[in-house]
């Protein structure tokens, strides 16, 4: 595992980054674009998950087809994604195609065909993508629950809006990917095996230019909060919780990383015990940290049935609260044992290491290495935990429940 971090930056800002892995045979990148769900105007939600499809339609000098079959023959696993702040556009491949990868990338970002008789075509997948949230309950709580949570813009669907998208135009979406493909704003991230010159010296060619361009700053507004509950006669009630934790830059940021893990870090962990083994009250539950570079919180969903939805909501928020009473040694242990294990797995993959450096560069403007992240999580203890938690009381929770009953949270 690297302990380094290459970087270099363009003269017109663009930042490259890669983190070299001796062991593998492959390499993977992503271009994260300042194209994400709060970075567009008003009123366009779904946008990014309709350029994220149409730029694939035809670029350079290639239609739909010759494009799609260039990318085959190079073996590409591609992987886009649409976050609050950015778009995220790259692949894993083997890493002798690395070069000929990044050439196909330049012309998909910089020189896109975007044909007007597949406009509608991208449109109806984004479409489709926000109807199926009606069969993944789950999922859609949980979009839900950020839009409650996060001050708008920053909680915005990642998926987005029916409305939204059958009002979007070919105009405006060209218009939003002429502002927001905004190199100055741009992160390249590369993990695997690879020549850091000769990638720096290929970006140079593709992507310097001698202007840099500002980002409009975001201006959140105050987040909406509370409790929403979207009727639904299905036979489960499916809750999402969240509260506000620490941000990544905080330095109780590692301590709040073990006390989520203590509350569902397995099927030792408090919420998986207390709620579904020892009371039976629902068939699903897990929590996990979320953050954006702005806001963060504790995120939790439970699935179960409209008799056993108030007393679980009950005792999930009766656990948050409870973890501040007392942590044993045994549990820091087995949760800090469970986040080194994680970060293990998912240093093994190129791609996960690729946006990671490249997340890790947006909100703290660095990047952690391995052992960095290994050794804050190993001088986490017992008495800081719970210093933290102490000091970061649970006592604010945005509820979201889809199903045919409501709850109500108690003061």
């Amino acid at each position: 595992m690297a302990d380094s971090v290459d970087k270099h930056i363009l003269k017109n800002g663009m930042v490259v980054l890669g983190e070299p892995m001796k062991a593998v045979g492959s390499a993977a990148f992503g271009f994260m674009l300042p194209a994400g769900a709060a970075m567009i105007p008003a009123g366009c939600c779904g946008t990014p998950a309709v350029i994220l499809d149409w730029i694939f339609r035809g670029a350079g000098n290639r239609d739909s087809r010759a494009l799609s079959d260039a990318l085959d023959s190079l073996g590409l696993h591609r992987s886009n994604s649409v976050g609050s702040s950015h778009i995220a556009i790259g692949a894993a491949l083997e890493a002798s195609n690395l070069a000929d990868a990044i050439e196909l990338y330049a012309d998909i970002l910089l020189r896109p065909t975007l044909p007007l008789d597949e406009f509608e075509l991208a449109v109806q997948l984004a479409t489709d993508g926000v109807l199926a949230l009606d069969d993944d309950p789950r999922q859609k709580v949980m979009l839900k629950l950020r839009e409650q949570f996060y001050p708008e813009p920053l909680g915005r669907s990642v998926v987005g809006k029916i409305d939204d998208l059958k009002s979007l135009t070919p105009e405006k979406t060209k218009e939003i990917i002429s502002s927001n493909f905004n190199l100055s704003q741009t992160i390249f991230a590369l993990a695997g095996k690879y020549d850091f010159d000769a990638v720096v010296t290929q970006m140079q060619r593709l992507f310097e230019t001698d202007s840099q361009q500002p980002l409009e700053p975001i201006m959140p507004s105050e987040p909406a909060g509370g409790y929403l509950h979207i009727p639904n006669e299905g036979a489960q009630v499916h809750i999402g919780l969240m509260t506000k934790t620490v941000k990544p830059a905080d330095e109780d940021y590692y301590n709040a990383r073990v006390a989520v893990s203590v509350l569902s870090g397995g099927m030792s962990a408090r919420l998986f015990t207390e709620v579904r083994e020892k009371r039976g009250l629902c068939y699903a539950i897990g929590a996990r940290y979320h953050c954006l570079k702005e806001a963060a919180g504790i995120a939790c969903y439970a699935g179960t049935t409209p008799d056993k939805a108030q007393q679980t909501l009950d005792v999930i928020i009766e656990e948050f609260c409870r973890l501040k009473d007392g942590i044993t040694e045994e549990e820091i242990q087995r949760a800090k044992v469970g986040l080194k294990s994680s970060l293990i797995l998912s240093s093994e993959s190129s791609s996960s290491r690729a946006g990671a450096i490249g997340s890790d560069y947006y909100i703290l403007k660095r990047v952690r290495s391995l052992d960095e992240i290994k050794e804050r999580v190993e001088q986490t203890t017992v008495d800081s935990v719970l210093d933290f938690l102490r000091n970061n009381r649970f006592d604010d929770f945005t509820v979201v429940t889809i199903g045919p009953k409501e709850v109500n949270i108690k003061s």
